[in-house]
């Protein structure tokens, strides 16, 4: 597809780490979706439905709030595709994401394997009406989780060692990591496992307390468990090694419609993605999932209140 003037210099521009460029809406574009940039003056921000995703989304809505911005907020979406559509017919403004993943939505062909070359492509890839803020040092990753029991019983520390390993290798992830570059198709393709060696075993926690529990109980061998969570250092799993990084840079990124592309909006979000980094999502995934239960909504607060952005 012909890409536009504009989006060329979106792309030159992320070159020069200044993500938040020009905005690439498309006038032709009907409905909400191409509204003009800055039209909208509420951001209506929203999740994914995961915990991680709905305390970052309420960074996002707590900062903007905090610079006098009226947000309205629609947390707990659900997978990708839902709150794409959702951020294309204006139900929501702003959404967290992980660029990795979400340049992959885009542009399923891309070979970016840095995060600097990820994130250039991401801006160019994004479609009209919508543009990518700043990517914050935090990263979340897909990762393959065996436990401690299986890793020395059969001399696995990497992706690459699969291929040494002679029973039906059992793997344990959302219906949607089965299609997914790094999920079992991925394993064959990249590290060469035989894909009559590979079973999927349906979990849909996106890698929750029941994948995990799947994992510790031994009825999967391997799991897709974000790198973020706490439970992969309270249980001892051992994360796999992707020495062909099969699985690509994932850092914390906003994902806006162009009705909220204000230098207000930007500059809030982005201030958020500045100082977020991948030991404070663990701290606070551990807060959320642990003893202290703490919501999203709490957690996001205090966090703010440290960094000096509420």
């Amino acid at each position: 597809m012909m890409r536009t003037a504009s989006r060329l210099i979106a792309l030159l521009t992320v070159c020069c780490l200044t993500l938040a460029g020009c905005s690439n809406a498309d006038p032709l574009d009907t409905g909400n979706a191409g509204a003009a940039p800055g039209s909208s003056t509420v951001v209506r921000v929203g999740s994914a439905s995961f915990p991680e995703s709905e305390i970052i989304a309420e960074l996002y809505a707590q900062t903007l709030e905090a610079k006098g911005i009226k947000v309205d907020r629609t947390m707990q979406i659900g997978a990708r595709d839902v709150y794409i559509a959702a951020l294309r017919d204006g139900s929501i403004d702003l959404v967290p994401e992980y660029t990795g993943n979400l340049l992959q939505f885009f542009d399923a062909q891309t070979k970016a394997k840095t995060p600097e070359a990820v994130a250039a492509e991401l801006a160019y890839s994004t479609p009209s009406g919508m543009k990518v803020g700043r990517p914050a040092p935090a990263e979340d990753k897909d990762a393959y989780n065996v436990t401690k029991q299986f890793s020395q019983q059969h001399n696995i520390t990497s992706l690459d060692d699969l291929r040494t390993y002679s029973g039906t290798l059992r793997v344990g992830g959302n219906a949607e990591f089965a299609q997914r570059p790094y999920g079992p198709k991925g394993l064959t393709n990249v590290y060469g496992v035989p894909a009559d060696r590979i079973q999927m075993i349906p979990i849909a926690d996106s890698g929750g307390p029941l994948t995990v529990r799947a994992l510790a109980q031994g009825e999967v061998d391997a799991a897709d468990i974000y790198t973020t969570t706490p439970a992969i250092r309270d249980e001892g799993f051992v994360v796999l090694k992707d020495p062909k990084n099969m699985i690509m840079p994932q850092n914390v990124v906003p994902l806006m419609s162009t009705r909220v592309d204000r230098q207000d909006v930007v500059d809030a979000v982005n201030a958020v993605s500045a100082k977020l980094t991948t030991d404070d999502l663990i701290a606070m995934n551990a807060r959320n999932q642990g003893a202290d239960k703490a919501s999203p909504r709490d957690i996001a607060s205090a966090w703010l209140k440290q960094k000096g952005l509420a």
